[in-house]
């Protein structure tokens, strides 16, 4: 495999990342609103609150995968880094808080759930887009 083709599959794979954690944002999201009320009760959190979870997940999983082509790669990375690392943290705190009989450790998983796809989408809308590509077809400027 010559350079130039490790590097094309290397952003293939970045690609179908980005598109596959938007996708499962979605899913989620679907499962939230249709499982709500179960799902609330099973994790100790009120149903108005897995749907407003469910719906931002939705809504920032679709602007993910709207936006992966318009979008640098590098940005797409660091803000899914940052969402995985504040997943990461809001499921250890949740436990915890569950661990030691609070109530409270679904609100905050469901809560962060609520809270970061919308931060994440509203991000990706305001990074800076992809520069154009020269317009291969355009007149010869001197012909």
């Amino acid at each position: 495999m010559t350079q130039a083709q490790a590097v094309a599959a290397s952003a293939t794979r970045r690609l179908v990342g980005a598109i596959a954690d938007g996708s499962v944002k979605v899913l989620l999201g679907a499962v939230f609103i249709i499982g709500a009320a179960r799902l609330g009760d099973w994790l100790g959190v009120s149903t108005w609150l897995m749907v407003v979870s469910g719906v931002a997940l939705l809504i920032g999983g679709g602007i993910e995968i709207r936006y992966v082509r318009s979008r640098p790669m590098s940005t797409y990375t660091r803000l899914m880094v940052a969402y995985d690392s504040g997943w990461v943290l809001a499921t250890v705190v949740g436990l915890l808080l569950a661990w030691r009989g609070s109530g409270a450790g679904g609100e905050v998983w469901i809560g962060y759930q609520a809270a970061a796809p919308i931060t994440l989408a509203a991000l990706l809308v305001a990074a800076a887009p992809l520069p154009p590509t020269p317009d291969t077809r355009t007149t010869n400027p001197a012909g």
